[in-house]
């Protein structure tokens, strides 16, 4: 193998889980009942980003993630019926993770997550091969793969495969809440090799310890090549060498579900700078899907007419 394959596969490492969405309307009722509706929906961020760049098209996409035996076979199902070519690791002793996404049906949309990881984070370095690599022009990193020691493992063991061959790495920060636990340091030490980051607003932030979004995407610019920071409806910020160079625009949207948007983002930026786009055009790209994500229930792309 010598190196990143032009016009080749995207590979996403990541998590795969199980959401089940609840919308409701107004503040919950604490010690009583909240009327809600109630879904089932395949998510993870890794798996929610593989399946919007598949949908953007232009390449293969590849999704690496482990799951319970409880659910594998719907997962599979359900990334091939996306266009994603399924590897998957099945455990045989941890459940698939589950996400309570809680969604205000108020005009943000906002949503809180409830997560068990379950098998997802114990991805760990016997499930890498470097034969995963072979067509491969791009790995993609779900940020959740940081926050438990086997994952983190097998990121050391991906990056490192990654830069020995050749290919490009790019990252979503994925959790502020769970960054926060990691530590700003330690997170920046275990992504070096990166070379897009891809952090929210708020992670940004925290990652860079300001208030501003413009001067964290900045600093972060010093550490990893590229930075693109996602901004919901403030559209996205592009910074590289310590200087914000690209502010892109929000695509209007009336957001019924606000999962899955930042997924939606990194992965068509991914697939549209894969098939040739600069950043600025791939950041355009990623805010249209954006919009559509807010617009349907769920993190993953909407089925096809």
């Amino acid at each position: 193998m010598t190196g990143a394959v032009r016009g080749g596969a995207l590979l996403v490492a990541g998590d795969v889980i199980t959401d089940v969405v609840a919308r409701h309307r107004g503040p919950l009722a604490p010690g009583t009942d909240t009327v809600a509706s109630i879904r089932r929906v395949p998510g993870g961020a890794g798996a929610n980003v593989a399946c919007w760049a598949a949908r953007r098209g232009g390449g293969e996409v590849r999704l690496l993630g482990r799951v319970g035996s409880d659910a594998a076979a719907w997962h599979e199902r359900e990334l091939a019926a996306c266009g994603v070519r399924p590897l998957l690791a099945v455990d045989r002793r941890a459940p698939t993770g589950t996400v309570i996404c809680l969604v205000d049906e108020g005009a943000a949309a906002e949503r809180t997550f409830l997560t068990d990881s379950g098998a997802s984070l114990r991805l760990d370095p016997g499930d890498w091969s470097d034969v995963l690599l072979e067509g491969v022009a791009r790995l993609h990193l779900s940020g959740y793969l940081l926050f438990a020691g086997s994952s983190r493992a097998f990121v050391a063991v991906a990056l490192k495969a990654a830069r020995t061959h050749g290919v490009p790495v790019s990252l979503d920060p994925a959790s502020a809440g769970f960054l926060g636990q990691l530590g700003t340091e330690r997170f920046l030490s275990l992504v070096e090799g990166v070379d897009v980051l891809l952090p929210s607003r708020d992670e940004a932030c925290l990652l860079a310890g300001v208030s501003d979004a413009a001067d964290a995407a900045a600093r972060l610019s010093r550490h990893v090549p590229l930075v693109v920071a996602k901004q919901g409806a403030g559209g996205a910020l592009l910074a590289r060498s310590g200087e914000v160079f690209a502010r892109v625009p929000a695509v209007p949207a009336v957001p019924r579900d606000t999962t899955g948007a930042g997924d939606a983002f990194t992965g068509a930026f991914l697939a549209a700078l894969l098939a040739g786009a600069d950043p600025g055009e791939a950041a355009e790209e990623g805010c249209r899907a954006g919009a559509q994500a807010v617009e349907h229930i769920g993190g993953r792309p909407p089925a096809p007419a």
